[in-house]
């Protein structure tokens, strides 16, 4: 009896001892859990560390390596480390074709307008079912404009995530045509609404100032580095004789019918005003051999009168020349147009773009976490993080509860080259989900910074504010005929159309890629009774690689849009 007694003691002993230990299968089991061991919930479980690789087909010199504040921040909100690789030469074509060919793919991938490579080799995953099921926050964004991600007629599923802002709003003007304050000054602020504006603006301060600190001035530059060539060279073409922004092609607002832009006889007075520029000594003869970098030192330097780019192509050499207090000598844009009685439209509405976003590869080691992800990129808080930056590190909300950028970070932003890069604030909003300026936030804030006229004004040089009181404006934008005065485009913008067709894609790589570069420079750079052959060659050799084939591939895409978008003319 004794013994057994003992038994009992010693058994009761030992499942104290296991129960203390909380290692026993039925303490686990139990619904009051043990102190340290909660099974982990579906929020933790999204902000489990994960690596995404990525390729984008962009280069950014302000690349931060994942390092930035708002990267960081990112990672914490999230789990998601992103380790991005981006183009570093000049043809992300033949990257992605590379990638192709080894079936060797990153998570993510911004292909930009070659993400048919990615999708005819079967790199890329359909994202349909994933966004129903894990994509609230994509549906709510993109909203009525979804159908604008589908592929196509014949395949209507989502491949990416669309890129570039939903609510987009025009506050500064799309122009393409620069002109340097010290000039409009020095001519007593004079007209600049045609070429022939333009021209007399830049002859006579050139005239007057050939060297500016201690250097020859250049009156008119461009810069064909590359891809960089249709932002600089072809594309004024288009947004001086009345066209939009459908990068090589223009669409006869009338009929729908594209064709290729240069093409037009109007296009061809542009490129003829261009080689008289050229044989009048005012075009810089290095406009076809000089890199990026040269073209940005040389406007850094002051010298530079005037030039036809974007915006964000010259916007470091602008922050150098601000930084520098040379604020004479930064630049203007104006609505340079043919001849007066052509209206400019570069500010016309595409709605949204559609087009190009981030796919998610067929190798991504987790499609339910990736698309998760970029979920949470189309979310309040992270379009306020990625635009803004940190709540008390960069903004804070004022008296009135508007959201502000903290003084010292507001100087930092408008005259360091290198902002994006060390803080973050705006390296992760483009090629993501984007709200645009015209979409406010829960607490009555727009999610983009500068998306008032108050805001773009404060940011604004002192020489800006007396240049535009010289011409009765408050904003560049006021020079400009307002998108409302243009219908929203219904097909949205044909430089993001995809083509599949090897062979097609084919014909308008040679087209873009050799035959412009190489027979455009030698039209503008010939003598000008020469010019007229030299273009008619340029149009024979774009004919006889297959441009009508090219343009009856992009009309059949475009008819297809407007047909999977519901448009009826």
């Amino acid at each position: 009896m004794k013994r057994k007694i003992a038994l009992l003691m010693v058994l009761a002993m030992m499942l104290m001892a296991l129960a203390g230990c909380g290692g026993n299968e039925s303490s686990t089991s139990s619904t009051e859990k043990p102190s340290g061991t909660s099974t982990p919930t579906e929020e933790d479980k999204a902000k489990e560390p994960i690596t995404f690789t990525m390729y984008s087909a962009d280069v950014n010199p302000n690349a931060d390596n994942f390092q930035s504040p708002v990267a960081q921040k990112i990672k914490e909100l999230t789990g998601v480390t992103l380790d991005i690789n981006y183009e570093a030469g000049s043809n992300p074509r033949q990257t992605l074709s590379l990638m192709a060919a080894s079936g060797d793919y990153p998570d993510l991938v911004f292909a930009k307008g070659d993400v048919d490579v990615l999708k005819d080799a079967g790199g890329i995953l359909q994202l349909d079912d994933l966004i129903d099921k894990y994509g609230p926050n994509i549906k709510a964004l993109f909203g009525d404009y979804l159908p604008r991600l589908k592929w196509s007629l014949d395949d209507p599923h989502i491949y990416y995530v669309g890129s570039y802002p939903v609510y987009q709003e025009t506050l500064t003007p799309n122009g393409l045509f620069w002109l340097q304050h010290a000039v409009v000054k020095e001519e007593g602020y004079p007209k600049i609404n045609t070429l022939a504006d333009y021209e007399k603006a830049i002859k006579d301060y050139y005239h007057k100032y050939p060297t500016i600190n201690g250097q020859p001035t250049i009156p008119f530059t461009l810069l064909a580095d590359g891809w960089r060539f249709l932002i600089s060279v072809t594309n004024p073409a288009w947004a001086a004789t009345g066209g939009s922004d459908d990068g090589e092609w223009y669409v006869n607002p009338d009929t729908y019918q594209a064709v290729r832009h240069v093409t037009r006889e109007e296009e061809k007075e542009y490129f003829k005003w261009l080689n008289h520029m050229y044989n009048e000594g005012l075009l810089d003869p290095e406009s076809f051999t000089q890199k990026y970098d040269q073209y940005k030192a040389k406007i850094a330097s002051g010298r530079v009168l005037a030039m036809p780019d974007a915006q964000w192509e010259i916007n470091d050499a602008e922050v150098a020349l601000r930084q520098a207090g040379m604020e004479d000598r930064m630049h203007g844009v104006y609505p340079v147009m043919i001849s007066s009685d052509v209206k400019c439209r570069v500010n016309q509405s595409p709605g949204y773009t559609g087009g190009w976003g981030i796919s998610i590869s067929t190798k991504c080691k987790d499609p339910q976490r990736a698309i998760e992800f970029l979920d949470w990129m189309c979310t309040e808080q992270a379009q306020v993080l990625t635009h803004w930056g940190i709540e008390g590190v960069h903004w804070k909300y004022d008296e009135n509860g508007k959201r502000v950028f903290l003084p010292e970070i507001d100087q930092q932003r408008r005259t360091d080259t290198s902002f994006a890069k060390k803080t973050g604030i705006g390296n992760y909003t483009y090629p993501f989900p984007e709200w645009g300026n015209g979409k406010k936030d829960s607490t009555g804030n727009y999610v983009q910074p500068d998306s008032e006229v108050t805001d773009i004004v404060k940011n604004y040089t002192d020489t800006e504010k007396e240049i535009l009181a010289g011409y009765g404006a408050t904003t560049w934008m006021d020079l400009f005929p307002k998108p409302s005065e243009f219908p929203i485009k219904p097909w949205g913008a044909v430089w993001m159309y995809h083509i599949s067709d090897t062979d097609i894609t084919a014909i308008d790589s040679k087209i873009t890629n050799d035959i412009g570069p190489r027979l455009i420079p030698k039209a503008i750079l010939a003598p000008e009774d020469q010019f007229d052959k030299a273009w008619d060659t340029y149009l024979n050799e774009m004919d006889k690689a297959g441009l009508p084939k090219v343009t009856d591939a992009i009309n059949k895409v475009l008819q297809e849009k407007l047909q999977l978008w519901g448009v009826t003319k």
